[in-house]
């Protein structure tokens, strides 16, 4: 891979916000991935409650919270531009008996890409997983975090790996 350098350097390398305003708006899109892994008696108590803990409905509760996350990343990292989001979904599935996956989609039509808004936007749908689950066990992991796809800037994305090695 050539060496492009970090982006968020000026002159004197300093940290700076990258300036965006030269670039071409253009329809920009990612998806990303945390997952959940819960105790087997977590996962059992969870499914056999529909999804719901003395707090409430634990996967609609993620999804307005990746929501809101996504929709404020430029609040929580320093130097991510603020981006009106045209589009913002959370998927959240059981992968196996003991593992939830949480997807983040995002789009905007920018002059920047929206990759930190879908990692944020899984983070924190899978914190508030967890935040709803821990009276079960403060066993819960959070796992794999990472960037699926991402497509309308310069250098398009798609990890062709499958499953993360661990």
């Amino acid at each position: 891979m050539a060496r492009r350098g970090l982006t968020h350097l000026d002159a004197r390398r300093k940290p700076a916000m990258v300036d965006v305003g030269t670039k071409e708006v253009t329809e920009r899109r990612a998806v990303a991935e945390a997952r959940v892994r819960l105790p087997r008696e977590v996962a059992r108590a969870l499914r056999a409650s529909g999804h719901r803990t003395s707090k409430g409905p634990v996967f609609d509760t993620a999804v307005i919270a990746g929501v809101q996350a996504a929709k404020r990343t430029h609040e929580l990292i320093p130097f991510c531009h603020p981006l009106g989001l045209e589009h913002c979904s959370l998927r959240i599935e059981h992968a196996r008996v003991a593992e939830i996956v949480v997807r983040c989609e995002v789009s905007v039509h920018h002059r920047t890409g929206v990759e930190m808004e879908a990692l944020t936007g899984a983070a924190v749908a899978a914190l508030t997983i967890y935040d709803m689950c821990k009276a079960l066990s403060h066993e819960i992991e959070i796992v794999g975090l990472r960037l699926l796809a991402k497509s309308g800037g310069r250098r398009p994305f798609v990890r062709t790996t499958g499953r993360r090695r661990r």
